[in-house]
């Protein structure tokens, strides 16, 4: 069973980046469509990003305006979420996932998220 561990949330100002990373167990890491989700105080978990095993594919959200790109090492069986011009609306705690259906799921395994505020 495939075990992810995301880091890299922190606080950061408006118009600030961040990379989040998600580090995944398992010999078959390389096989699996992996994507990014987050969940918002109050409102159901959604989708961020999307990327297939040999980052061939990549989905993004709307919301996501090409501010944030996810890639994936599959020799280090980490995958990433470079976030640019962050603003206050992305405060949530982000979660890994991976083994589903590309982009959006459903996926089998999340990991415990990391938080990312974005405040002044």
């Amino acid at each position: 069973q495939v075990q992810l561990v995301e880091s890299g949330g922190d606080l950061v100002q408006p118009g600030g980046s961040l990379r989040l990373s998600c580090a995944a167990s398992g010999r078959t890491f390389s096989r699996f469509n992996m994507a990014w989700f987050r969940q918002i105080s109050g409102k159901e978990r959604e989708f961020v990003a999307g990327i297939s095993p040999g980052s061939l594919n990549k989905r993004y959200a709307e919301f996501v305006y090409g501010r944030f790109t996810i890639s994936r090492d599959n020799a280090d069986n980490t995958i990433y979420l470079q976030m640019n011009s962050l603003q206050t609306e992305d405060t949530a705690i982000y979660y890994c996932a991976g083994n589903g259906t590309f982009p959006m799921g459903p996926y089998s395994v999340y990991g415990q998220g990391t938080q990312v505020t974005v405040s002044s």
